[in-house]
């Protein structure tokens, strides 16, 4: 019986939306004060250029592998072809913590906005995390949010993609009028301090930019659902990065030219309050931005189910995990499964509280490093070991580009480690890294014995043939 296949249906508007949107989300509008507080509002503006040359540099070497694979599961590809079956586990399972992660975000996001709209609605105390008090209409809202984002993303993604492409214009609209107010009612002494804390507030600061340009890379998740030239997939992944840095850059720009240092310290959602003062202190702007950054929640929260679903899929299909996770709805077409694994490891995240949000970024952050840099030493080895590979998406510069990729990656993940002064903390954040490097671990022995390594590189190396034959 023939396999069967996932739809092809994403278009230029589709992909640059479930890219956009992945990418934009939520963290512009919750953790846009964090930033420029921590590194002041140049510090900020320097960390988010810093971060995005990286992803710029890593997105030229996704852009030419992702159009040369366009193979569902991406990362797990091309880590294959240039390094062999462990190394393609060991950077898809930190792609998918990435992405889990960002969803996790997202679940504890959408009950945090909600106390901008609807001020002390939460209440019902369960207990304290970290010094923050969990009550049960904020983790309700948090849980029933997750289940309605599981559902969505289980019906398809021609469902999926119509929803990003609305959600994202609502984004746009909204940061584009923030921005706009700004310039008019806003000044340069408002963004003094330039700078917070020195090198070690950029560096702060640098760490989160992975996880907020996080995105770009759900592209090559959905190749085999893209309806473009392989070229094509290639350009609209660098397009959206330097859609993503235009618009964090400017978010910044924004906000601190119109609050004061003091206003942002005191301010729970400064985006929102900047839109309120930039239009003459109106609470009906201030909702329009949050509007926005409820739409930034959704698409986020679409696009990561789609990338962390397929990664799994293409995880199970590979032998690598549990193989029924490799099923496709025989309606939807969708890996239904691997979604509502991702549903429950998820719906917890609000159980944790606010302060999950920081734990979330930093450590998502972490894995995504990891991937990408193995992603650009597969791209470096790829371009020695396999001259001959059609490359519709040519890079030009060549290792060097890769090299670089690799360079910059490693330096950043070195900012994680211990002793330095942006380190992920203990416990919560190594608690999460630590859990998922056993859980993937255990799961890869597991499927190993019970399918055997021979019938996972049979399949990878006929996947990788059949893409590369054809036309």
């Amino acid at each position: 019986m023939k396999d069967q296949q996932l739809l092809k249906v994403l278009g230029n508007k589709d992909v640059l939306a479930l890219a956009l949107g992945a990418m934009i989300g939520w963290g512009w509008v919750v953790t846009a004060g964090l930033w420029i507080t921590e590194a002041g509002s140049m510090g900020a503006i320097l960390a988010f250029l810093i971060g995005g040359l990286l992803v710029i540099f890593v997105g030229l070497t996704y852009a030419e592998l992702a159009a040369a694979l366009p193979l569902t599961g991406g990362e797990l590809f091309y880590s294959y072809a240039a390094m062999g079956r462990t190394a393609s586990f060991i950077t898809t399972w930190a792609v998918v913590l990435g992405y889990v992660s960002v969803v996790a975000f997202e679940a504890v996001a959408l009950p945090t906005v909600f106390e901008y709209l609807v001020p002390n609605y939460s209440m019902g105390y369960l207990y304290t995390i970290a010094g923050w008090d969990v009550n049960i209409t904020w983790v309700a809202v948090g849980v029933i949010g997750s289940i309605l984002i599981a559902w969505i993303n289980y019906r398809g993604i021609q469902l999926s993609s119509i929803i990003m492409s609305i959600l994202t214009l609502i984004i746009i609209i909204s940061g584009v009028l923030l921005v706009t107010g700004s310039s008019i009612a806003g000044n340069m002494e408002n963004m003094k301090p330039f700078f917070e804390k020195g090198t070690a507030g950029i560096m702060i600061v640098l760490i989160m930019t992975p996880f907020m340009f996080v995105g770009f890379n759900v592209i090559p998740q959905a190749a085999e659902e893209i309806n473009l030239p392989r070229k094509r997939i290639g350009q609209l992944l660098i397009f959206s990065v330097i859609l993503a840095i235009t618009w964090y850059v400017s978010i910044i720009i924004g906000v601190s030219r119109v609050l004061t240092p003091t206003e942002i310290s005191n301010s729970n959602l400064v985006t929102a309050d900047a839109m309120a003062k930039a239009f003459g202190g109106s609470q009906m702007m201030g909702n329009v931005l949050v509007l926005g950054g409820i739409g930034g929640i959704l698409s986020s929260w679409i696009g990561f189910y789609i990338g962390g679903s397929r990664a799994i899929y293409a995880l199970a299909k590979a032998g690598m995990l549990p193989k029924s996770l490799g099923e496709l709805h025989p309606k939807y077409k969708t890996p239904h499964k691997a979604i509502l694994l991702i549903a429950v490891l998820t719906t917890l995240a609000p159980f944790f509280g606010r302060p999950a949000l920081v734990w979330l970024v930093d450590a998502g952050g972490f894995a995504l490093i990891v991937a990408w840099l193995m992603v650009a030493l597969s791209f470096v080895i790829l371009r020695k070991k396999r001259p001959d590979m059609k490359r519709p998406y040519l890079v030009r510069g060549g290792s060097a580009v890769g090299w670089i990729a690799v360079f910059m990656s490693f330096g950043i993940g070195l900012l994680y480690m211990p002793g330095m002064p942006s380190a992920l903390i203990w416990p919560y954040e190594w608690i999460i890294i630590i859990v998922w490097v056993l859980i993937g671990l255990i799961l890869y022995k597991v499927s190993m014995s019970k399918y055997g390594p021979d019938k996972s590189d049979e399949h990878m190396n006929k996947e990788i043939k059949r893409i590369l034959e054809e036309d």
